[in-house]
C-alpha cells in the first residue's frame, strides 16, 4: 500500500527528485486526490483510500527527512502537509457495522451442504469446525489429527505446527453452539480415522487430490494426505456454500464476531467472559470486546426498547440492596470495563 502511495505521487509529479520536495508539491498531491477517480469503477476515489495514500506519504516524508542527503532540503513538519482534513479522517476511519452471520444461519448452510463424497463431508466439517472452535482459517489449514481431542473436546492450537496468529500456542475448548454442530465434527474425525486409515501427523482436513480423470481433463480424484499451504481453498468453501443456501458470503473469520457476540449473551461474570475471550486466543478481554464484540444495530434497538417504555425508565421495585451486593456489583462492572 505504502509503496503504491509513492508510486502514484511520483507518477502525479513527473517523477521529480525528492530532494526538490516543496510543501506546494503535498499540497498539489491532495487536490489532485480530491479530483481523482477509481481506474475500475470511474467512481471519486473514496475517502479511506484517500486518507491511507496520504498517511502512507507522510509517513515517507517523515523518514526521508532523516536520510543523508535529504535533511537539508526537506524537514520534518513538511510531512505534516500530507494530513487529510479532520471531517476527512472520521469520515475514512469510521467503524461500520459487519456483517456478522448468526448461529441460526450457519446451521442452515450445514443442513444444506451434501455429504455423499469425502471431501463434501470434508467440506461440511470445516464449516462445522470453525463454528464450533472459532480458529483462523489459516491454523484451520494446518491442522493435524493429533491436535484435536474428542473426549475432552478441545483442539491444541501448538504453533510448532499449526500456523497461528503470531505464533501463539493455546488452547481451545468446543463452544456450546449445538450437539448437532459437534456430532458433524465427532464423525468426520471418526471417518478419516477410520475408512481412510488416517493417522496423527495426517491433516485434520487433507487438500483435494487433483489429477486426470475419466474424461482426460484435470480434476479432484479424492483426498490427499497433504495439508493445504494456505486458506484460500477454505475461503472458496465457505463462498459455495453460503451462495447455495441462498445467504450472503460470510467468511471464516466473520464466524469470530458470531463466537465473540454468543459471548456477551451467555457469560454471566467477568470470569466466564475471560475464559470466552481466552478461548478465541486474545490475551486482552478488551480485544475482544472491541474489535469482535460490537452489538448489532438490530440488537442494540431491543436492547434499549427493553430498558424503559414510553412513560419512562423502569425503576425495578423491592428492597435495597445490601452494601455487600452493591460493592460485588461495582466489581463486577469495573472488571468488565477493563
Amino acid at each position: 500500500m505504502a509503496a503504491a502511495a509513492i508510486a502514484s505521487f511520483e507518477h502525479w509529479s513527473n517523477y521529480r527528485d525528492f530532494a526538490k520536495f516543496h510543501v506546494e508539491h503535498a499540497k498539489g498531491y491532495k487536490s489532485h486526490l480530491s479530483k481523482a477517480a477509481n481506474a475500475k469503477t470511474g467512481k471519486p476515489l473514496s475517502k479511506a483510500t484517500i486518507h491511507s495514500r496520504l498517511i502512507a506519504l507522510k509517513a515517507f516524508v517523515l523518514w526521508l527527512a532523516g536520510q543523508a542527503g535529504y535533511k537539508s532540503r526537506i524537514s520534518y513538519a513538511d510531512a505534516d502537509y500530507f494530513n487529510p482534513s479532520a471531517n476527512d479522517s472520521r469520515i475514512a476511519t469510521a467503524r461500520r457495522e459487519k456483517k456478522v452471520p448468526t448461529i441460526e444461519q450457519i446451521k442452515l448452510v450445514l443442513s444444506k451442504m451434501p455429504t455423499g463424497s469425502d471431501i463434501e463431508k470434508r467440506d461440511r466439517a470445516i464449516i462445522a469446525f470453525t463454528l464450533l472452535t472459532g480458529a483462523r482459517d489459516n491454523a484451520i489449514a494446518s491442522f493435524s489429527l493429533k491436535h484435536i481431542d474428542l473426549a475432552d473436546r478441545q483442539v491444541f492450537q501448538d504453533a510448532r505446527d499449526v500456523r497461528t496468529k503470531n505464533r501463539k500456542t493455546f488452547t481451545t475448548f468446543f463452544f456450546r453452539v449445538g450437539d448437532d454442530v459437534e456430532e458433524i465434527v465427532r464423525d468426520w474425525v471418526e471417518h478419516l480415522k477410520g475408512p481412510l486409515l488416517f493417522g496423527p501427523d495426517d491433516p485434520l482436513f487433507p487438500a483435494t487430490k487433483v489429477g486426470l480423470t475419466n474424461r482426460g481433463l484435470f480434476g479432484a480424484l479424492g483426498l490427499s494426505r497433504s495439508h493445504w499451504k494456505n486458506a484460500t481453498a477454505i475461503r472458496r468453501i465457505f463462498k459455495s456454500a453460503f451462495e447455495a443456501a441462498g445467504l450472503p458470503y460470510a467468511n471464516p473469520h466473520s464466524f469470530r464476531d458470531t463466537l465473540a457476540q454468543l459471548g456477551e449473551v451467555q457469560c454471566q461474570t467477568p470470569e466466564a467472559f475471560k475464559a470466552w475471550s481466552q478461548n478465541l486466543g486474545h490475551e486482552q478481554v478488551l480485544t475482544t470486546f472491541t474489535s469482535y464484540g460490537a452489538v448489532a444495530t438490530k440488537r442494540q434497538g431491543e436492547l434499549l426498547s427493553a430498558i424503559g417504555d414510553s412513560t419512562g425508565v423502569e425503576v425495578p421495585s423491592g428492597p435495597e440492596p445490601d452494601p455487600e451486593t452493591i460493592a460485588k456489583v461495582v466489581t463486577f462492572l469495573q472488571n468488565r470495563a477493563t
